[in-house]
């Protein structure tokens, strides 16, 4: 995490000095990930005095910022319209800006978040984040449910009646019950997630 302009000293943590206030938790300030973890995150530098034909667009919103020596991290908009973004090599959020795009396996992400963030700029609201679709959302939702109840040591087929419901699950021989497949299923991804598979949510899914 790279420090903010906003560091200041907590008597209440001993005086010493956090990047964020430490009595809040973890919903309640910014993440910032790096630009090699999290693709969705604008690279921007400024922009050579050649390449800007056009009107700048209006300025950037450097909120929740967090700075380093050579770096500032912040997030344009918030909620579901949220584009974070990192200014590179002292650039400034009202100035005109150019994106910075590395030719990796990441190029097909970062190319939809510099369009998501263009349309912040020009007509918001931005164009809807895609990484995350709401059915995957919902699938999200039962993982983590279906790993709470198997870290508090509840069968499958006790996952699966609070899933479920207990009629569902009690129509079917529960040895052949498709039921008990996609719970297993739903246990084993929850395992994966919480064991750093959470990282893959940062990417668009692509077919192989």
């Amino acid at each position: 995490m790279t420090p903010s302009r906003r560091t200041r000293r907590f008597a209440c943590a001993g005086g010493c000095n956090f990047p964020v206030n430490p009595s809040h938790s973890a919903i309640e300030e910014p993440i910032h990930w790096t630009p090699e973890a999290d693709p969705g995150k604008v690279l921007l530098i400024a922009a050579p005095s050649a390449a800007s034909a056009g009107a700048p667009p209006p300025a950037l919103d450097p909120s929740a910022a967090r700075r380093s020596t050579h770096e500032v991290h912040a997030i344009h908009g918030s909620g579901t319209y949220a584009v974070p973004f990192v200014l590179i090599g002292g650039a400034a959020p009202d100035q005109a800006l150019a994106a910075v795009i590395p030719l990796d396996s990441d190029a097909p992400d970062r190319i939809d978040a510099i369009s998501r963030l263009w349309g912040a700029l020009q007509a918001p609201p931005p164009p809807i984040d895609l990484r995350i679709t709401p059915q995957r959302r919902q699938r999200l939702r039962h993982m983590l449910r279906a790993f709470d109840g198997r870290a508090c040591r509840a069968t499958y087929r006790e996952i699966a009646e609070v899933m479920f419901g207990v009629s569902r699950v009690a129509s079917d021989s529960w040895k052949t019950s498709a039921l008990r497949d996609a719970t297993i299923r739903l246990v084993r991804d929850g395992l994966a997630m919480v064991g750093g598979g959470y990282r893959d949510l940062l990417r668009r899914r692509r077919r192989r």
